[in-house]
């Protein structure tokens, strides 16, 4: 099967950046970029990359203006702290027929570093917040926009294990050119018009897969696992709303079907990021030593904030922060979990 979209390209080589180009490998040839000309030229000469056999169709450039050239559907593949800076690089290149659809699940923060957050006085507001497909309409041309989400740990797609994902968009075009590009026999693509939803979805189940992997790390079992993911799912919904999504994205292959996946695998940044606290690093030593950015620990920071602002009753978010950025016993944290007067099961629906 070949694609009407030839070559279709993705921006950042990372593991996720790779695995979806070997995806789009089944149906087009693929154009990878990567800033490392040395990266560039392993791909291309070695067939290898992150320890993953690269796709014949898969050829790596470190050209911006080439992939913008030849590419009019454009995957972006790259952590949020480095999404904005990305697209300034990359639209001059870009034009109103391009078609973007990014796999960053995570907030961009407008004018604002992620340290500041700590800084007293600083208010974070939705005026504040931006979603990448916002960074796009902001710092591009491109009208058609789209966002991956759903349960995609990249190290079973790149194993050949069946897994599905969403490409939330407003325009039907954007969610069947990702349907043409990157659906097969062992991935299928699902859509929504709910973008929004979509991204909300995606960055903040980081954030609980922290929790669980502090849990996992600590032996607590399942039953204690699977209530601080109902739970969690309750406060992500509360957070899309106050920021203006539905709650149908997050009951969706988006919401619950990608926070599943994301609390509950080895093969989860986030996850290992909250086993390795349990077992007594500090999150800097965690952070200097990860290869990948843990994107819920960004998103966490940043949600706090939010929901100081909105007045939310978060406490699962509440008591990660202190954890992770206030030095708070993870013991005392669970003792008030557990004792947390919750009133109702669901109320969100």
């Amino acid at each position: 099967m070949t694609s009407p979209f030839n070559p279709v390209g993705v921006l950042g080589a990372g593991s996720f950046g790779t695995a979806i180009a070997n995806l789009l490998a089944y149906n087009s040839d693929v154009l990878l970029f990567s800033r490392k000309a040395e990266t560039v030229a392993m791909i291309n000469e070695q067939r290898m990359h992150l320890g993953v056999k690269l796709a014949a169709r898969v050829m790596a450039t470190n050209d911006l203006e080439e992939m913008a050239r030849r590419c009019t559907l454009i995957l972006p593949v790259v952590p949020s702290n480095s999404f904005r800076p990305m697209l300034r690089a990359l639209a001059p290149y870009l034009r109103p027929h391009h078609i973007i659809i990014h796999g960053t699940k995570g907030f961009d923060l407008n004018g604002l570093e992620e340290e500041d957050l700590e800084k007293p006085g600083i208010i974070v507001t939705r005026a504040n917040v931006r979603t990448m497909s916002e960074v796009v309409r902001e710092e591009s041309s491109v009208v058609r926009v789209g966002c991956l989400s759903g349960p995609n740990l990249a190290a079973e797609i790149v194993a050949g294990q069946p897994a599905a994902t969403l490409v939330g968009s407003r325009f039907r075009e954007v969610i069947q050119a990702g349907q043409m590009a990157l659906n097969s026999p062992k991935f299928h693509v699902f859509g929504s018009y709910d973008i929004l939803g979509a991204e909300l979805a995606g960055a903040l189940k980081n954030i609980v897969a922290l929790g669980s992997g502090i849990i996992g790390g600590l032996g607590l079992g399942r039953n204690i696992q699977g209530l601080l993911i109902a739970r969690g799912l309750a406060e992500m919904v509360y957070f899309g709303k106050s920021l203006g999504a539905g709650s149908q994205a997050f009951i969706g292959v988006a919401g619950i079907g990608d926070l599943v996946a994301t609390a509950t695998s080895t093969n989860s940044r986030n996850y290992t990021f909250g086993t390795r606290l349990s077992k007594g690093e500090t999150t800097a030593q965690i952070r200097e030593t990860m290869p990948e950015l843990a994107e819920g620990v960004r998103t966490l920071r940043i949600a706090h904030q939010l929901a100081r602002h909105y007045k939310l009753h978060v406490p699962i978010t509440t008591m990660l922060h202190a954890v992770v950025f206030e030095h708070y016993p993870i013991e005392k944290a669970l003792e008030y979990l557990m004792s947390y007067p919750y009133g109702v099961d669901v109320d969100y629906l």
